[in-house]
């Protein structure tokens, strides 16, 4: 199929031996940025039927729908069977929904929505969703937007389609309020943050369990975080935990990476492990590397243990911070 031209039949479910045809010549590129998929459940705000579909198929005036309520507002469908000419329908079927009681609204008023227009279809019991993206602005100067292709006549009309079940014609509106909002969420790295490294020395090395222990709280960024390791591990592993945040912050993923450091007492020669993640808001969270073995850890010679004793360090190389700020 011509990748260029658009089909309903694309989202269709097609029966053996003959799929539901439409008209090719319909082009992707002339069809105004609108897009249309299939759903199962009905528009929530307005359905409107109408039988005997093929008396009103030549009429060129609008049929106008009953008043209905939808996102705090009044409105009505505006239906053009035989498609609005001064708004590119030609050979098309016209929707746009009109708002009304509008006499009770301040001076000035505008009111965005999501506007999203719909047609039935009987074979498929599947309702087309036909919506541009774009936020349609209502004010006392335009009071009626919609789409003026919003399907095409010979797709519509075609008895097969399935989109007239018995001459009836089924349509609808869901309509939802598109409110600007005053606040972004920023994400900001800050590489080097100050106090940036924290050194945990552990006294009583032989002494203790096959278990993990945990660091004092340290705070980088707008995070407290904890240092943890396993004197029993066979790689010793050193853990970097995200814990709370500090008061007033806001809570979101953190991303941290750091160098966690087996320090050397004796000389430079320290084990350091690069780590970076995305920690979750949970506190308690961590992420673990190994280092070198126990063995080495324990031999005297090697300058890692010291009077009992070792020095586990992190430095928080790159942490983020989360803010509400203005648009």
């Amino acid at each position: 199929m011509d990748t260029q031209k658009w089909s309903l039949g694309l989202l269709s479910l097609a029966t053996e031996g003959r799929g539901i045809e439409y008209n090719s010549s319909y082009s992707l590129t002339t069809n105004l940025g609108l897009t249309r998929v299939w759903r199962d459940e009905p528009p929530a705000d307005k359905i409107l039927s109408i039988t005997s579909f093929s008396i009103i198929r030549s009429i060129m005036a609008p049929y106008v729908s009953s008043v209905f309520e939808a996102a705090g507002y009044k409105w009505r469908l505006v239906l053009y069977t035989n498609g609005k000419q001064d708004d590119g329908g030609k050979d098309h079927v016209s929707l746009y929904a009109r708002i009304v009681e509008t006499e009770s609204l301040p001076i000035g008023w505008e009111v965005n929505v999501d506007l999203k227009l719909f047609v039935y279809n009987g074979k498929l019991n599947k309702y087309l969703i036909v919506t541009d993206g774009l936020v349609k602005r209502y004010n006392n100067a335009t009071k009626e937007l919609g789409f003026g292709q919003l399907i095409p006549q010979s797709t519509y009309y075609d008895g097969n389609d399935g989109f007239r079940e018995q001459d009836t014609g089924t349509f609808g509106a869901e309509i939802s309020i598109v409110n600007r909002s005053n606040l972004k969420e920023k994400v900001t790295f800050i590489s080097n943050p100050p106090n940036n490294v924290f050194t945990w020395k552990i006294l009583h090395f032989s002494t203790l369990e096959d278990k993990i222990y945990k660091s004092d709280e340290f705070l980088v960024g707008d995070r407290y975080w904890k240092l943890g390791f396993n004197p029993k591990g066979g790689l010793v592993p050193i853990y970097l935990y995200a814990q709370g945040f500090k008061a007033n912050a806001v809570e979101a993923t953190t991303y941290g990476a750091a160098n966690l450091r087996l320090k050397n007492q004796r000389n430079t020669n320290h084990i350091t492990s690069f780590t970076e993640y995305w920690y979750l808001v949970l506190s308690g969270y961590g992420l673990g590397v190994n280092t070198i073995p126990l063995a080495d850890v324990k031999d005297a010679s090697k300058g890692y243990l010291v009077n009992d004793a070792i020095i586990i360090e992190a430095e928080m190389l790159t942490v983020s911070v989360t803010n509400l700020v203005s648009v």
